[in-house]
Order: C-alpha cells, then structure tokens, then sequence
C-alpha cells in the first residue's frame, strides 16, 4: 500500500506543478529553458518590421511619393525651332531667288503660382502616404502580436496537456498494480486506459495545434521563422502594462498620434493642396516666342539687251518677338473647382469621422483591456487554486478508495479545462494589451 500511495501522489503533484507556476501573461512551463534560448516579442516584432514583405511594398510607394515632388517641379519645356522660312517654288517669275532661313525659341510661362502649388501638393501627398504606410504598420503589428499570443497559448496548452497525459498514465500504472493485488477489478482498469488513450489524441492534436502557430509566426514575418529564431521557442513571460491615465486622457492621447487620425489629417491637408492647384491652373500661360530670319544676297540677271530682270537685294536678318495668349473659353465651366472643393469637403468629414471612430475604438478596446485583466487576476488568485485544491482532494480520495475513478477523471478533465481557459484569458489580454497600444498611437510591448 505504500507503493500505491506514491503512484498516486505522482500526478497531482505534476498537476500542482503545472498549475502554480507563476507567469506574468502564461505559464512558464516553458520556462525550464534558458532566457537567452527564447524569442521575446520585442525581439520578433523587430524582425517583422525589417523582414516584411507586405511592408517593405508599401514603402515603395513613399520612394514614389517623394519622386514626385521632383516631378511636380518641373518648368514647362523650352521650344526650339529651325527650318526654311520661304522658298520660291515657282522660279520664272522670280528668277535667282534666294532661300530665307529662320530660327526661333518659345518659352511658356507659368502664372498663378502653378509649379509653387504642385510642390505643395506633391509634399503633401508625401506626408499622406508616409500616414497610410504607417497606418498598414500597424495593423501589420496588430497580426504579428495575435499570432505571437496565439503560438504562447498553444505552446502552454500542449505542455500542460503532456502534464495530465502523463498523470493519467500514471494513474493506468498504478491501476494495473491495484489490479494484480486484487484490489479493482478489470473495468476500472480499462476504463484509466481509454481515458489515457482519448486524452492522448487530444495531446498529438494540441502538438499539431503548437506547431501550426508556429508556422503562422511566418506570414507576418516574411520569412520562416526557423530561419530567423533557430531557437524556435517563445519568451512569453509578458510584463504587465498600465495605461498612462484614464480614458479621457487616452482618448486626448489617441487623437493626437493615432494612424488613422493622422491619414485623415493627411488626406484633408492634401486635398485642400489639389484644391488651391485646381485654382491656380485655372489661370493662362503665355508663350513668349524669339525668332531670327535670315536671307542670303541676291545678285541681279541681267538680260539679253542689258536690263535686269530680277529683282536683286542685299542679304537681311530680321528679329521677330511674339506673345501667344490662349484664350479662355474652357474656364466658363467650373467642374474642377468644384470637383476640388468636394474633395476637400469629403476629408473634412471623414477626418470628423475617424476622430470620432477613435474615441470609441479607445474606450472600447480600454474596456476590453481592463476586463483581460481582470479576468486573468481572478485566475491567479483563486480559480486555480481552488481546482488545483479539487483536484488534489479528488486524487487523495481516490486513494483512500473514496472516490471514484469516475470522479477523478471528471475532477482531472475539470481541472485542464480550468487552466485552458486561464491560458486562454492569458492571450486574450495579450492581445487586448496590444489593441490598446496600438489604439493609442503606440508601439506595442509585451
């Protein structure tokens, strides 16, 4: 009977182990392994800012943006002319005519401040999509910290499932001992395997469901993440945040640095750019043109009787200066100008709009916030406890015959359950840490 009773006592010591071990976020079953052998999250989200595929197209359109400002400011090409200014085609009436050349430069000048303007707004455009870069900056930190919490969770779900696999097994080693001693008969007996057996599917399960969140730490990354962190396992001892005030003053917080606050400012500063463009083309450009003439010396025929019978002339340069001036006509209709004024109408309210969408996204996702936290303190302080402490009487009992196997696997599976949902609260606040973060304008931490 001595022997029976450390068989027995085996698993819930291994199921207390599993239970007490403090984390700030999860478990820290995971955390036999050395510091130095894990990925923090600050670490990974690092690497996903400098590897992203996703991201690192969007910052070619910056390199767009910016090229475009050099585009804006460029000056109306000059235009060179040079040709044949008159040729006699019919040379009886004018014999020994001489050919007149000419050369010329057209210049447009830009009025209204049109290339100012396009700077203006090529800038602007560049300040608006730096915004929208960043704005996809943060969503993309949004899914690398979900899948980072997602694989945390899975990782601690699988080592706690190994747990209770091997207390169950221990439970159909000391129940085959019980057997050979007379003590249960065969049902009992079969019924510890088939719940070992079932509890070990769920097991090579949960280790399908840990690698596949490991894998998913790729997509975000751009890159296996084996490649990376050879190391492949996680750090997820999260350190606890506390946001700087109450809501009031995140909500004054998020409407200064928010992403989407400042696309929407963006978007309203270059629309009002367009808008002030859209009148300044409005005005004509007119074209200076310089023209030089040039003919040659035309030297006199003479006739068969002496007289001259064309009409000679010493060679001449002759300088022309011309203004074209278009004339207005297409200015009648102000489809632009209202087309523009629109524009600037539409950003203004939606600028309007995502400020108010800001607030509520703060206050909702502080809500949230604050209910993780609350919920994952519950289970520290008492929900675990309390199952650790049932289930440890639950296998006292059962030792002492008291119980049966029935009530034991019920306590066990109760008390797994217990502590799945404690990981997954873990994760939920995880990510309900970074949403606020990120709700707020800030980089996330774990």
């Amino acid at each position: 009977m001595k022997m029976l009773y450390d068989i027995a006592g085996a698993a819930p010591r291994l199921a207390a182990l599993a239970l007490l071990v403090p984390l700030a976020f999860g478990p820290g079953v995971a955390g036999a392994q050395t510091a130095a052998a894990r990925t923090p999250f600050g670490r990974y989200l690092e690497a996903v800012e400098t590897h992203s595929l996703d991201l690192a197209a969007q910052r070619e359109t910056i390199t767009s943006a910016q090229a475009g400002v050099s585009i804006a400011g460029v000056r109306p090409d000059p235009q060179l002319t040079y040709g044949l200014a008159s040729k006699e085609l019919y040379t009886p009436n004018k014999p020994n005519t001489a050919n007149s050349m000419t050369a010329g430069l057209a210049l447009t000048v830009e009025t209204g401040g049109k290339r100012d303007r396009r700077i203006r707004a090529a800038q602007s455009n560049v300040r608006l999509t730096e915004a929208t870069v960043e704005s996809f900056r943060r969503q993309l930190f949004n899914d690398a910290a979900s899948s980072f919490a997602e694989a945390c969770r899975a990782n601690q779900a699988l080592v706690r499932q190994e747990d209770s696999l091997q207390a169950l097994s221990d439970v159909v080693r000391m129940n085959e001992r019980r057997k050979k001693a007379g003590d249960i008969g065969g049902l009992e007996l079969a019924q510890s395997r088939v719940e070992r057996d079932r509890f070990t599917a769920d097991v090579t399960s949960a280790r399908a469901a840990a690698q596949t969140a490991l894998i998913n730490l790729s997509v975000p990354l751009g890159r296996r993440y084996a490649d990376l962190f050879p190391e492949a396992s996680l750090d997820c001892e999260f350190k606890a945040y506390t946001p700087a005030g109450d809501p009031e003053a995140l909500v004054a917080q998020a409407l200064k640095q928010r992403d989407d606050v400042l696309v929407a400012q963006a978007a309203l500063e270059n629309a009002r750019d367009q808008a002030q463009l859209a009148h300044a083309n409005r005005w004509v450009d007119p074209t200076f043109n310089v023209g030089i003439s040039q003919t040659p010396r035309v030297n006199p025929i003479y006739g068969p009787e002496g007289d001259v019978i064309n009409s000679p002339a010493e060679k001449s340069k002759t300088l022309s200066l011309t203004v074209t001036l278009p004339i207005p006509v297409s200015r009648l209709q102000k489809g632009e100008l209202i087309q523009a004024e629109s524009a600037v109408t539409q950003a203004m309210l939606t600028l309007r709009s995502v400020e108010l969408k800001a607030e509520s996204d703060v206050r909702a996702t502080y809500g949230q916030f604050v209910a993780a936290r609350e919920n994952v303190r519950r289970y520290r302080e008492s929900v675990l406890l309390d199952a650790d402490r049932v289930l440890d009487g639950m296998r006292q009992a059962y030792r002492r015959g008291a119980a049966s196997l029935l009530e034991l696997l019920n306590a066990q599976r109760d008390a797994d359950d217990t502590y799945l949902a404690y990981l997954q609260a873990n994760a939920d606040l995880a990510t309900a840490t970074v949403q606020l973060q990120l709700s707020l304008g800030l980089r996330p931490t774990l």
